[in-house]
């Protein structure tokens, strides 16, 4: 079991969390992967988090690259952007270093897009509304990455045309990809299911978080060399 469960905000939480998933599932969505969030560490820190929380991700929330989305009468939106981790096979859970690393077929750059309609420090209320999630936007993926090949990796993100600054280690900000993967394995089976061959994992903010403004035209993210994804926003 997860030990990140012996703690009943998330216990409590994930269970919520779960019986929204079955909800949506029943109506007919479909499960393409999972996010985490408050990974950075200053909010695990100020959450007293001993790692990240952890959501889902269903095929109607996704958005083609340079899609555009109306942002009008959310609560407080973000904007994220992040690495995804394509997971090529299975994942049990207590998975040993090795086996997480042979899981993972490859990487590329991804957008979220969350309302914060929650307050932050409310761990069992976020994760019982799938952790603020809205919308994700996939780029392209590069299988040459598999088994999270960060060498040589660097990111660049433009928000309404301005830059923002991107650390040059991608792993600043969300900790190893490695664990995190390992993490969800842990949590995804503790909870009655699994890490499964197919599904992708989004790994968190590379930037500080981005909260979006009505005048906000746009996000840009680039994983150079892999290459690039973006979303537009209306008035």
């Amino acid at each position: 079991m997860s030990a990140t469960l012996n703690d009943p905000r998330i216990a409590n939480g994930m269970r919520a969390q779960f019986a929204l998933r079955k909800q949506r599932l029943d109506a007919g969505a479909k499960q393409i992967g999972w996010k985490v969030g408050l990974g950075a560490p200053t909010a695990l820190q100020k959450n007293n988090l001993t790692a990240p929380i952890v959501g889902f991700l269903l095929d109607r929330a996704q958005l083609s690259t340079g899609a555009t989305v109306s942002i009008k009468g959310w609560t407080k939106p973000a904007a994220e952007a992040e690495i995804a981790a394509y997971i090529g096979r299975d994942l049990p859970a207590n998975a040993d270093r090795d086996t997480v690393r042979a899981a993972i077929g490859a990487l590329g750059p991804a957008i979220e897009l969350a309302d914060v309609n929650s307050p932050m420090d409310d761990i069992e209320r976020a994760l019982g509304g799938d952790v603020w999630q809205r919308h994700v936007v996939l780029g392209p993926k590069d299988t040459s990455r598999a088994g999270a090949k960060l060498d040589g990796l660097s990111g660049k993100v433009t928000r309404s045309g301005q830059d923002v600054p991107v650390p040059a280690d991608l792993e600043t900000n969300i900790g190893k990809i490695l664990d995190i993967v390992r993490h969800v394995a842990d949590v995804t089976a503790a909870m009655g299911d699994r890490l499964r061959a197919g599904q992708f994992i989004i790994c968190g903010s590379l930037t500080a978080p981005m909260f979006l403004e009505p005048d906000d035209t746009g996000i840009d993210f680039t994983l150079d060399p892999i290459g690039s994804v973006a979303v537009r926003f209306s008035s």
